[in-house]
């Protein structure tokens, strides 16, 4: 459902990726983990097709996100660090403009914001404005749209970045829910989150990989997560 082969992207003679290659099956959620300033985010916008690589190919359920990307992005979800929403819409017309910009039906989107709305549990503020919410809603109302259009593929950036310990453990809740029917490819540099969520880690430091298993091989000689981490990324 995820492939990356061979993506590489410089900026002059500066490497921010370099020959990252991996695959993703159906139903898997999978950790990418790194410090900051891996290139986490910039694989990720290049698998979604918001950055072209500068070598390599990025597909979404089988679509080329350089030449097509539009097929790929109805198979997809992608929530960015700090995802931008209107502050002074309600999640309820926030889904509503969303749904309307995606061409849906009327009976349709009445249905798919119902079941989003559930899903994410934003009852509760469905008509607040986004501005007075805290963090943690609105991450899920970011989710919330992210799932609008029934993506089989989720890309998530950072979902609990900044967020208290209640709120990451909400967030954490609806991407487990989300993770039984999904595929998941969950960039993180919280060790905490490999544990909680992960079937599988991907590691990358200074623009490279240099880990790919679950997270039980990862830890496999006794040594904790923290210092596996370390010990791959601390030239980084």
């Amino acid at each position: 459902m995820i492939e990356a082969d061979g993506l590489c992207k410089y900026y002059g003679p500066f490497i921010a990726i370099e020959d990252v290659s991996f695959r993703v099956p159906r139903g898997e959620v999978v950790a990418f983990l790194g410090p900051n300033g891996a290139g986490k985010s910039t694989t990720m916008k290049i698998l979604t097709g918001y950055l072209a690589p500068s070598a390599g190919t990025a597909r979404i359920a089988g679509h080329d996100m350089s030449t097509d990307r539009l097929a790929g992005a109805t198979r997809l979800g992608y929530l960015p660090e700090n995802g931008p929403l209107y502050p002074d819409m309600t999640p309820r017309t926030l889904l509503e403009f969303f749904a309307d910009a995606r061409g849906m039906k009327k009976r349709q989107k009445e249905e798919r914001i119902e079941a989003v709305v559930k899903q994410c549990q934003l009852g509760s503020v469905i008509g607040k404005a986004i501005s007075k919410l805290s963090k943690g809603y609105r991450q899920r109302v970011g989710m919330a749209q992210v799932l609008l259009h029934e993506p089989d593929v989720l890309i998530l950036d950072e979902p609990t970045s900044g967020l208290d310990p209640n709120q990451i453990r909400e967030v954490r809740e609806t991407i487990r829910r989300l993770g039984e029917k999904k595929t998941i490819l969950l960039s993180t540099h919280i060790l905490q989150e490999v544990d909680a969520l992960a079937d599988r880690v991907i590691l990358i430091a200074e623009g490279r990989k240099r880990f790919d298993g679950t997270p039980r091989d990862l830890v496999r000689d006794g040594r904790g997560l923290d210092e596996h981490f370390y010990e791959m990324t601390r030239s980084a």
